[in-house]
């Protein structure tokens, strides 16, 4: 009996190391080739990929074609996994993949119909390159063909990867339409219910479009919003209750770029700082390359650009090319409007959108569409609201934005800039003669004159036709006599190219405003100087509601804020890992912004019922300040007998939260909060014990919103880089959760510590480690 129960113990040890090596195998068998000579089909000349050791490539070639070929290549071989995801979340295909939990996702996105809109008109979104794209699309495919294994979430899932496509790269471009705008404009529509519901100075305190903390390059700060007296405003139990409850946490919002001419280095040379603030995963977004191949109508006849791509994109997104860099912060202008439609309206069509199901029968949706766009809010009597977006529009992507690779200078950088399909940024320039400029680049609503943006009218009048799309003439900023420029995505036109733009959420002015300072506290920089501000954790916005709360907590006999009276006596200054009273004072703050938000929204809930959507009040700082300074009776919500109560209960609820992690409130810092959770998206997949080897490192990490180094658990700088056109071998870069999408690459998370840590590191590709040649 024992020497059976031998053999078959045995038995299950080998079965479990024959599964194990399986297993290795397969997840192997997706890992690319790095070394030797590999063919790629269609290739006109040899090329190489040679990477170093973080996985950073450079693709030589001899043409344009052969290097996005090359480039197609990598990116499926490191990434087809994640542009597939990209590609499928803007068509709103994400269920055929992961099932019946992502119908509500691809609903949202599939009313719109890019995939259908991008396929009538294909050829808009490859302007001058079509031949360069289709390049890309056979290398991206090939390079799939290639893997032994498919990669290896597909394994996972058990489904197969579907070709690339043209339309699919269109479609990767669209994916980032659908992250840095809100494809439902949701905020537009709240705040104009909002307005019909209540009086005309609580809709202006709801409105305020700005606070002291304004950095913008034109004009002045706005300032905090002036309260309204008794007659015109009085919070009262007539108007709904205040109880705010547990909000979840705002979202962090953020991205920084910034510049200092000539005038202000050494030896008279640009430096341009840009860190895109997203959403964090491994592996990154981006991925790192330098393209290099012989062009005519580049300067000295060849093109020599590194900087950041975006598989399933041919081009380079950020970068330099040796005579002009080039850096993007999201603009947040008005890119969206909504149109009345009336029951009985003529003029709308049908379509029926099949959603495929993965494990389940397909789903239909209706999408009633009219000359303005998709019905997105529709009522039982057929009338509704009609939505325009950019993204819907022949031109929204279109890939001429690559030439910035080859731009000569700052002017002829502009000029490509003319004609960029992608969301609407704010460029930063900086050349090699020590100029930089500011612009509006992408597309953007060719409104009417008498037909403005909904921010202002939040519904566009009947007699509007529906916009076009345009990317020329926008505003710009050449040469600032400043010799400085920035933006972190708050407001920076003013007067009437603010109005033309419009505001579809800009960020309060603190971040932005930290930078300005910080540029402005110096008079020479070097690219050290620079990466210092993005690395600025300093907590200057919560330094003065650090002094509100030891007012509260100060000769306190209630046991909570005796507590809290305790634990928050040292202020750190900083959002440091370690940093205590950052928290606790962060805290506090979120506490009193959501019991006064909740009771000056109090009326406008109760009086809408089922049809109120919660805003997003960005600029609620410049109210909650003069409302705590002030403290007028009449603007305090119920059921609060004075100021002090309310900030006191602010207080108690954030102590109680604190505490149901431990009673020792010395022991929450910030790093306990602001911990890492980025993960391959797949991870939610595994079970729990699994998913780690998913993931980076749960590192607490510095930084917050409202300064230059945002960061929270699974958002935060998605690159960092600090560069100077022509002198790229000095430039600085960072990037979270490396370059391979294969958890067994040796590039798999190669270059995370260093973002963690703000550890400087080279902007240029170092030492080749792996060589693969590619022949025709």
């Amino acid at each position: 009996m024992r020497r059976w129960l031998k053999r078959g113990a045995w038995g299950l040890v080998l079965l479990v190391l024959v599964v194990i090596g399986l297993v290795w195998w397969l997840l192997r068998g997706s890992l690319p080739t790095l070394d030797g000579e590999q063919h790629l089909t269609g290739l006109q000349g040899r090329a190489s990929v040679t990477r170093d050791a973080l996985g950073v490539v450079t693709i030589d070639a001899g043409s344009e074609a052969d290097a996005m070929r090359a480039l197609g290549l990598v990116h499926a071989q490191e990434r087809y996994f994640e542009m597939d995801l990209m590609r499928r979340s803007a068509a709103g295909e994400l269920s055929a993949l992961f099932g019946p939990a992502a119908v509500p996702m691809d609903q949202r996105m599939r009313v719109h119909r890019l995939r259908a809109r991008t396929d009538a008109h294909l050829a808009v979104a490859m302007g001058d390159r079509p031949q360069v794209v289709q390049a890309y699309v056979e290398g991206v495919n090939s390079g799939l063909k290639d893997l032994r294994v498919r990669p290896w979430p597909y394994l996972l899932l058990r489904q197969a990867p579907a070709a690339w496509t043209a339309t699919d790269s269109v479609l990767t471009g669209l994916a980032m339409y659908a992250d840095l705008q809100d494809p439902t404009n949701q905020n537009e529509l709240a705040m104009r219910r909002i307005r019909d519901v209540v009086p005309p100075a609580l809709y202006a305190l709801l409105s305020h479009d700005g606070s002291e903390w304004d950095a913008p390059l034109f004009g002045e700060a706005r300032g905090n919003a002036e309260l309204p007296d008794a007659d015109a405003v009085r919070l009262g139990k007539d108007q709904g209750s205040a109880a705010a409850g547990k909000a979840p946490d705002a979202d962090v919002h953020g991205s920084n770029n910034f510049a200092v001419a000539g005038a202000l280095t050494a030896d008279g040379r640009a430096i341009l700082a840009d860190d895109m603030h997203l959403g964090l995963r491994a592996p990154n977004l981006w991925f790192r390359v330098r393209v290099r191949f012989p062009d005519p109508d580049a300067p000295g006849g060849k093109v020599d650009a590194s900087g950041f791509s975006l598989p399933g994109l041919p081009a380079i997104v950020v970068g330099s090319n040796g005579h002009v860099a080039w850096g993007f912060t999201n603009s947040y202008i008005d890119n969206a409007d909504y149109v009345a439609v009336p029951a009985g309206a003529g003029g709308i069509t049908t379509h029926q959108e099949r959603i495929q199901v993965a494990g389940q029968p397909d789903v239909m949706l209706r999408v009633r569409e009219t000359a303005w766009g998709p019905l997105l809010h529709e009522r039982a009597d057929g009338s509704g609201e009609a939505l325009r977006w950019t993204a819907q529009l022949p031109g929204a992507v279109r890939l001429d934005f690559a030439h910035l690779a080859r731009a000569r200078d700052l002017d002829d950088a502009l000029r490509i800039a003319d004609r960029a399909g992608i969301p609407t940024q704010n460029l930063l320039l900086a050349d090699q003669h020590g100029r930089i400029a500011w612009r509006l680049i992408g597309a953007r609503p060719d409104r009417a004159a008498e037909c403005p943006p909904n921010g202002a009218t939040s519904v566009a009048p009947a007699t509007c036709a529906p916009w076009s799309i345009r990317s020329d003439h926008s505003p710009a900023l050449v040469d600032p006599p400043t010799q400085r420029l920035w933006t972190a995505n708050g407001r920076v036109l003013d007067g009437a190219d603010l109005a033309v733009a419009g505001n579809a959420g800009y960020d309060l002015g603190a971040r932005g405003r930290q930078i300005r300072d910080d540029l402005l506290a110096k008079q020479r920089f070097n690219e050290n100087d620079l990466l210092a501000i993005q690395l600025d954790d300093r907590a200057v916005f919560l330094e003065r509601w650090w002094g509100v709360l030891r007012q509260v907590v100060e000769h306190s006999d209630d046991p909570a804020l005796k507590r809290l009276e305790v634990a928050s006596r040292h202020w750190e200054g900083r959002a440091a890992p370690d940093a205590v009273s950052y928290r606790i004072t962060r805290g506090f703050r979120g506490k009193v912004q959501d019991i006064v938000s909740a009771g000056l929204l109090a009326q406008a809930k109760a009086r809408l019922g089922a049809a109120y959507l919660e805003p997003k009040l960005a600029q609620i700082e410049g109210v909650l300040w003069p409302l705590v300074t002030e403290r007028p009776a009449h603007l305090l919500p119920p059921p609060y007998k004075d100021w002090d109560a309310l900030l006191a209960e602010a207080a108690r609820q954030a102590e109680a939260e604190l505490a149901e992690q431990g009673p020792d409130l010395a022991r929450r810092t910030w790093g306990e909060r602001n911990t890492a959770s980025i993960c391959h998206p797949i991870s939610r997949a595994l079970p729990a014990f699994a998913r780690p080897w998913l993931c980076m490192p749960a590192d607490g990490l510095p930084g917050d919103r409202d300064m230059p180094r945002v960061q929270g658990p699974a958002f935060g700088a998605s690159q960092r880089m600090v560069v100077s056109p022509g002198h790229e071998d000095q430039g600085l870069i960072h990037m979270p959760g490396g370059q391979s999408g294969h958890p067994l690459s040796p590039f798999w998370g190669a270059g995370h510590e260093d973002w963690v840590q703000g550890t400087p590191t080279p902007f240029l590709p170092g030492e080749a480690r792996y060589t693969l040649v590619l022949e025709p």
